[in-house]
């Protein structure tokens, strides 16, 4: 386990004297003749050694009867936010170019380690994996438009079709010329039920179950379902070979409305490697039991990744079975849920009542 390396005074006047940003996070220091603290990176002319203090967080600082000073705000989280924001648009907008952490941290400011960490902890992904997405999102829209799909890996930044076919069915879930087609030839079985909680529909590939969505109507779940898949081989289950997806809906449907207990159905996960953490962890989550989304983004050591979590929560596609109506926001309130607050309030009141019987 990688513990900080401890930090002399020398080593903190020498960072003040450098305005080391890689450093911001581990200290900052008050100026007796102003009555002010700083980040170390404080672009503000460097005080004598004997009138400097330091402190180990900002909320030490103001107890000593320091204030913030108004240039680098190192109170100010939103001041490192951003910075990683406009870092995190530079990336975007050369996702196709070659960028070394070591040429990004310059950029930044600071030490290759820093950023890694900080970019990590605020969007949940390294700079890197940042910079995959936004590449294989160029690709996808490419390919979408009826690029030429040896041009269009090339445009998107691949050095070579042979290193995008390596992991392609890992980044889109099925080959460049399937997802162009629409997932033309996949084969997704589906099946629907009227519910205490209204329409839903299930959908599953050979691996499990992908698709779980509370709807108004029957039809407006198969949209849903037609738009993501839209040259896919739909197959009601009844009648068509489905019948283990008929029985994983039964069950489904047996719980939400006579109380049974939520069913153990093989799933298929499709999303960003933070996304699938984040719904790992909550499979982990008893009935019964909430948490905040800042508590989640602790449990999968990202904690400053709420936003990040909250998200993930928000583009779960399998209600219920990942079960993202057992986070709450940090006051304790529902906050949204992508299929309603109300079906939110009734599953949470439903597991309540059902952990509290005898």
């Amino acid at each position: 386990m990688k513990t900080k390396q401890f930090l002399t005074e020398e080593m903190m006047h020498a960072a003040i004297t450098r305005r080391d940003r890689s450093l911001d996070c581990r200290f900052v220091y008050g100026v007796l003749t102003t009555g002010v603290y700083c980040r170390p990176s404080c672009a503000a002319r460097p005080a004598r050694k004997e009138n400097i203090r330091f402190f180990d967080a900002p909320a030490l600082a103001e107890k000593a009867g320091f204030r913030p000073c108004k240039r680098c705000k190192p109170e100010d989280p939103s001041y490192d936010v951003a910075r990683l924001v406009e870092l995190a648009r530079y990336i975007r907008a050369h996702a196709d170019e070659k960028l070394p952490l070591k040429d990004l941290a310059a950029r930044h400011g600071v030490s290759p380690g820093y950023l890694q960490r900080t970019f990590k902890a605020m969007f949940g992904i390294s700079p890197k994996a940042f910079q995959d997405a936004a590449r294989l999102n160029t690709l996808k829209k490419l390919i979408k438009t009826g690029d030429d799909i040896t041009g269009a890996i090339f445009e998107a930044g691949y050095g070579s079709p042979s290193r995008f076919y390596e992991n392609a069915a890992r980044q889109i879930g099925m080959s460049p010329k399937t997802y162009r087609n629409g997932a033309s030839g996949e084969v997704i079985t589906y099946a629907c039920r009227e519910t205490a909680l209204g329409a839903l529909m299930m959908a599953a590939t050979e691996k499990g179950v992908c698709f779980v969505m509370f709807g108004d109507s029957q039809t407006q779940l198969f949209d849903q379902l037609q738009a993501e898949f839209p040259q896919a081989e739909l197959v009601q289950s009844a009648g068509n070979g489905g019948r283990q997806l008929d029985r994983w809906m039964t069950a489904l449907d047996d719980h939400l409305s006579q109380n049974a207990p939520r069913p153990d159905i093989p799933l298929d996960l499709r999303g960003t490697a933070f996304q699938i953490k984040v719904w790992q962890f909550l499979l982990s989550v008893p009935e019964g039991d909430v948490m905040s989304y800042g508590e989640v983004a602790d449990a999968i050591e990202q904690p400053r990744a709420v936003r990040a979590a909250a998200s993930a929560c928000g583009k779960n596609r399998i209600a219920v079975l990942v079960p993202c109506h057992r986070v709450l926001r940090g006051d304790g309130g529902l906050g949204g849920y992508r299929w309603g607050i109300d079906r939110k309030r009734t599953l949470l009141d439903t597991e309540r009542q059902r952990r509290a019987a005898p």
